[in-house]
């Protein structure tokens, strides 16, 4: 009877006590939400005596000795995990590793995970890393991880399994939709330096950025970018690419949507308590000024990139194509406790301009388009005025144009491959030409 009595004691203490907290991805840091209590305070005595119940047979009688440190371990994460997929306990090495991704450096696979109907899910693999590298997919659902099943694994537990020393070896067996047979995949671990921002020119001098994840850093590189280009080159419109970006910080987020609007509401959030309310608009200086834009998303697009798509779509900034967004709309928020560990816990949902929830739904584009490849058609040899013996010859002065085989044209071009490879892009592409060339001529 003492150690239940000690156990709903130390149970009781523990929720009581509150603790400061910081905003983790993608919350801002300027926040500080506390989480609500039971009404007026009152602790569930009856449930506290049966969790202490409980406690105390399982320390007495389950088949192994489980320290009591486990067990509330245990019933903690237990606690967290059935609330929704994105609140967990963070153990400390788990509490490094989480502040280690928002800096953009840490060791591993190489992608952002959840969990649903017991197996982990893959949101999406990171660019240039061993699971994109590899052929893992957005959607993917993980079954094993090196022979053992993840149905009844805890998200945390995974994520510490497939984390490792670079260099080291993991096998995943993943079941992709579409695919009759469980799928095997080998991968070599590495030490993951995640490169925020990519950008080249691409032809008819239209800037292409690939944002591959929202970090501290994010919003000051996407300027440096646009500045670059504005001061050395005429650019003409720009293609900003979210595709299978997870998300990550909302400052983040924020700056880069900064840096297309002058003006405007970029997101606002709603929760239980008055501190879980923020709402984040547009500075009026702008470094892209009015170039045309348009935002690539897919289903791998979670939470920050579904934030930018959202307010560029709703204020009217940028045309979204692709296909329709993850749909994370909530709001994570870490509790740092005693002994380096800490409570992720969904504090809030996030709302575009227009009041949309983005919750279990995402961002539909404005022009839906599949991912597949280009595959220019041979062409025939056509015959032309100019052609015909005898034609009239033009009044103009000067020498005839020479004509232009578009494709032969655009493989000369550094870009031309990665649009021949990429459909989604090679469509953007084409739409902001036309884009421009309407702009110019109004």
């Amino acid at each position: 009877m003492q150690a239940i009595v000690s156990a709903a004691t130390a149970l009781s203490l523990a929720l009581a006590l509150s603790a400061p907290v910081y905003a983790e991805q993608p919350l801002s840091a300027a926040s500080e939400p506390t989480p609500a209590v039971a009404p007026q305070g009152v602790l569930p005595l009856d449930e506290l005596r049966n969790f202490a119940e409980v406690f105390e047979r399982i320390r007495s009688a389950y088949v192994e000795e489980v320290d009591d440190e486990t067990l509330f371990g245990y019933a903690i994460n237990g606690m967290l995990t059935a609330l929704d997929p994105h609140s967990v306990y963070l153990q400390p090495d788990d509490f490094a590793e989480l502040q280690e991704t928002t800096s953009g450096k840490f060791g591993g696979l190489g992608m952002e995970v959840g969990q649903q109907d017991g197996m982990i899910m893959v949101v999406t693999p990171i660019d240039d890393t061993p699971a994109a590298k590899a052929g893992i997919k957005a959607g993917d659902l993980i079954v094993s991880l090196d022979g053992e099943a993840v149905i009844g694994m805890s998200l945390g537990d995974a994520i510490e399994k497939m984390r490792g020393e670079p260099g080291s070896e993991i096998t995943l067996e993943i079941r992709r939709q579409d695919e009759p047979k469980i799928l095997t995949f080998t991968l070599i671990r590495d030490e993951i330096k995640v490169r925020s921002v990519r950008s080249e020119l691409l032809s008819d001098d239209i800037g292409y950025i690939r944002i591959t994840q929202f970090q501290e850093q994010t919003g000051a590189e996407l300027v440096r970018t646009l500045s670059q280009w504005q001061a050395d080159h005429s650019v003409k419109g720009l293609i900003l690419d979210l595709r299978n970006n997870p998300g990550g910080v909302l400052d983040a987020a924020v700056d880069v949507c900064d840096a297309f609007m002058d003006s405007g509401l970029i997101v606002y959030t709603k929760g239980r308590v008055d501190s879980a309310e923020m709402s984040f608009s547009a500075k009026k200086e702008t470094v892209a000024g009015a170039l045309p834009l348009i935002v690539l998303i897919n289903g791998g697009s979670a939470s920050a990139s579904e934030i930018v798509a959202g307010a560029l779509q709703d204020q009217q900034r940028a045309v979204v194509v692709g296909t329709q967004s993850f749909g994370k709309g909530s709001v994570q928020t870490v509790l740092p406790l005693a002994d380096n560990k800490a409570v992720k816990l969904t504090t809030a949902r996030y709302f575009t301009p227009n009041g949309r929830s983005i919750q279990a739904k995402g961002i539909v584009p404005d022009i839906w388009v599949e991912q597949s490849d280009v595959t220019p058609r041979a062409r025939n040899r056509t015959f032309k005025e100019a052609d015909l013996r005898g034609h009239l010859a033009n009044p103009q002065k000067g020498q005839p144009a020479a004509t232009t085989d578009m494709s032969k044209s655009d493989a000369a071009d550094a870009s031309a491959d990665q649009l021949l490879k990429d459909f989604q892009l090679y469509e953007a592409h084409t739409l902001l030409r036309g884009m421009t060339i309407l702009g110019a001529s109004q």
